[in-house]
């Protein structure tokens, strides 16, 4: 089964150019705070150049889905996959809690 990014590449590409918590000759991955939870370091990755983090859920009748967080002009930003119910184990909901903590610091900067 493959996941289909919610957010368009050149989109998130164009506003993680121009976001104003990166000055324009740093790299992306200087964003990423000092400290980590490393439940969060597990689905955390670089797409497109933006930091997003992918915790795995699953739907109402037990289909593989995400929960996609990410920072867009210093805002966190849940995206639950479309139409749908996201369930999470406990563990699943322990990435996810240290997924918007991560990204909660990143929009105090």
């Amino acid at each position: 089964m493959e996941f289909v990014d919610s957010i368009p590449a050149a989109r998130a590409t164009a506003q993680a150019a121009r976001s104003p918590m990166r000055p324009s000759g740093l790299a992306a991955r200087s964003a990423v705070p000092a400290v980590t939870d490393p439940r969060a370091a597990q689905v955390r990755r670089y797409e497109s150049g933006q930091l997003v983090w992918r915790v795995q859920c699953g739907d109402m009748i037990n289909r593989e889905r995400c929960v996609t967080v990410l920072v867009q002009d210093g805002e966190v930003v849940l995206v639950g996959p479309p139409g749908e119910t996201a369930r999470l184990s406990a563990g699943q909901l322990g990435q996810l809690r240290a997924a918007l903590n991560e990204a909660a610091k990143l929009t105090e900067r």
